[in-house]
This record gives C-alpha cells, sequence and structure tokens, in this order.
C-alpha cells in the first residue's frame, strides 16, 4: 500500500506586476494556511517519505511551510516540470519513484492539480490553493499507478473547512 498526497500550493501574492508567474511569493492568506495544512498532515500521522514540488516560488514556500509544520525533515525536491503541469507530468514522476518510498506528496498548480485528482479518483473534485487530496493505492510499485482503474481519495482536505 502506498500514499500520494496531491497538494495545491497555498495562496500567492499578485502585488508586485514587476514579477514574472514563476516568480510569484504567497501572501498572507497563504503563508498562514500552509503550516495549517502541514499541522493537519502531522495531526493524520501522514508526514510523507518525500516531498517533490514545483520550483515556482510559491509551491516552494509552501511546500517548506508544509514541511515544516508536519516534521518533515529530508530535503525537498525540486522540479520545473510540475510548473503549470498536465496531470501525466506529475504520474510520471511518481512511477519513477523508488519503491522504498512509501509516501509521497506532489507540490503544484492548478489545473494540473484538480485533473490528477480527477483521473486517480474518477471524480472531479474542486481543489483550491492549499488544498490536499490523500489517496491511498492498493500497490506495491509506483510503477504500477499506470496500470489503476482508480485510487481511493481517501481525504480531501480544504483550508476554509479546516480550523485550526
Amino acid at each position: 500500500m502506498k500514499t500520494l498526497l496531491v497538494l495545491r500550493h497555498a495562496k500567492s501574492s499578485w502585488d508586485n506586476e514587476n514579477l514574472s508567474d514563476y516568480e510569484r511569493p504567497l501572501n498572507k492568506r497563504g503563508q498562514q494556511d500552509a503550516p495549517r495544512m502541514g499541522r493537519l498532515l502531522k495531526e493524520n500521522d501522514l508526514t510523507p517519505d518525500l516531498i517533490i514540488a514545483s520550483s515556482a516560488e510559491r509551491a516552494l514556500a509552501t511546500a517548506e511551510a508544509v514541511a515544516l509544520a508536519c516534521d518533515y525533515d529530508r530535503e525537498i525536491q525540486l522540479t520545473r516540470r510540475f510548473y503549470l503541469a498536465d496531470a501525466d507530468a506529475y504520474l510520471e514522476v511518481v512511477q519513477a519513484l523508488d519503491d522504498a518510498i512509501q509516501s509521497v506528496m506532489v507540490v503544484g498548480h492548478n489545473p494540473g492539480m484538480e485533473h490528477l485528482v480527477a483521473v486517480l479518483s474518477g471524480q472531479w473534485e474542486r481543489m483550491p490553493t492549499a488544498a490536499i487530496a490523500h489517496f491511498q493505492l492498493p500497490i506495491t510499485h509506483w510503477r504500477e499507478l499506470a496500470e489503476m482503474d482508480e485510487a481511493e481519495l481517501v481525504n480531501l482536505w480544504r483550508p476554509k473547512e479546516v480550523r485550526r
């Protein structure tokens, strides 16, 4: 059994029009939501073995805040490949993981996050900023993800629905 956590980056700022989309930081709400969602992971004993995040500033800042709050003590892997990626890009990265890793969290952007959740669960779910989808995968090897019809969506946490 493997665990996949799908996290959309927290709310970002549009205040500085001189920054590119890739460089946008988190806004105040994003800075509050990200650690709150990390604490939720810790409380549910879901600290991942590995975090892979888009290298865009807002995704990296989200991953770092969540990691700190859930006591993740490893290096966060960054990839430009997740920047504005479709579901297939996330799936390809996850399918190539070492099987010693039991749980992974991917941090990225919409519409790819919503599409990934839909591909895995067979249902469309809204993934607002800082939302986390928790999947249990009845597989032994990450490559088997390609052969699955549907994964079990155990939980979907949206920041506005989580009070902490």
